[in-house]
């Protein structure tokens, strides 16, 4: 028997440079960017406009991803931005040129 590797992902999303943040998880990154960008999914993400990607963290376990999440949530919004800045100083969509994905 086989075992499949899967991998998660934690993410920040905002609407603009220094604007609202949220802090989710998935399986399939580019799908879910692809739902955050087409309003596909009703909620805060949605309310807020919330779709450009700043910053993600890859993991092989999803309890991990939920940990790190939940701790995350947590966070003060500084420590966040701290965070982004380190990694994406310009604030930049990581996912702007995410052009592969479909729902079929």
């Amino acid at each position: 028997m086989f075992k499949t590797i899967h991998q998660y992902y934690l993410y920040i999303l905002t609407n603009k440079r220094n604007g609202t943040l949220y802090t989710g998880i998935t399986y399939n990154l580019e799908r879910r960017m692809f739902e955050h960008k087409h309003k596909l999914v009703d909620g805060f993400t949605k309310t807020y406009e919330l779709d450009k990607l700043l910053y993600f963290e890859t993991f092989q376990y999803i309890n991990d991803a939920i940990k790190r999440e939940k701790n995350m949530k947590k966070w003060k919004r500084q420590w966040k931005i701290s965070l982004i800045e380190k990694e994406n100083p310009d604030w930049m969509d990581l996912s702007k040129d995410w052009n592969t994905y479909s729902i079929d």
